[in-house]
């Protein structure tokens, strides 16, 4: 436990350094008669993950948590089945959203993870997995008119566009 709160650190803390190197291409200043510039808020997220990141090393080094103190092993069988299951589950979603697309893929991946992982009964699952993908359409689509990836159901979207667009 002891290694893997060190190990999660220094890699996270190497991740902020380049995020916010990589967020200098844009302005990370204020633009005049406009507001912070389009590096601006990566720039100072990556800057407090730093912050946070540097502290739990030197939380680490003083032993003062007691994941810093612990000797246990980082991850059980346990841990290690629902890592994969869940990194497997995320993944078939992302691979899902080419063929079927968002509003395909959340419905299917909040059923497995709710009523499979999660052991949720149906009576929760289903109005979850139904509704999701509606208030994503609705804020996305409609209200921010960012359109989405919907794969081969893009035909059945037909009819919402000339009602919302």
């Amino acid at each position: 436990m002891r290694r893997a709160e060190l190990v999660t650190a220094v890699v996270l803390a190497a991740f902020s350094i380049y995020l916010m190197w990589k967020s200098t291409e844009l302005n990370i200043g204020w633009v005049e008669y406009e507001g912070p510039g389009g590096g601006a808020w990566p720039f100072w997220l990556a800057a407090v993950m730093l912050v946070c990141n540097i502290w739990t090393i030197v939380n680490w080094v003083r032993k003062a948590t007691p994941q810093s103190r612990s000797v246990e092993q980082f991850m059980d069988a346990h841990a290690i089945r629902m890592f994969v299951l869940v990194g497997g589950s995320v993944v078939a979603l992302v691979a899902m959203v080419h063929f079927i697309g968002v509003y395909g893929a959340v419905p299917v991946f909040l059923l497995f993870y709710l009523r499979v992982l999660g052991r949720h009964t149906w009576r929760l699952t289903v109005p979850v997995a139904v509704s999701a993908p509606v208030v994503i359409f609705f804020f996305f689509d409609v209200a921010m008119r960012i359109v989405l990836p919907k794969g081969y159901l893009e035909p059945l979207f037909y009819p919402l566009y000339d009602i919302f667009l």
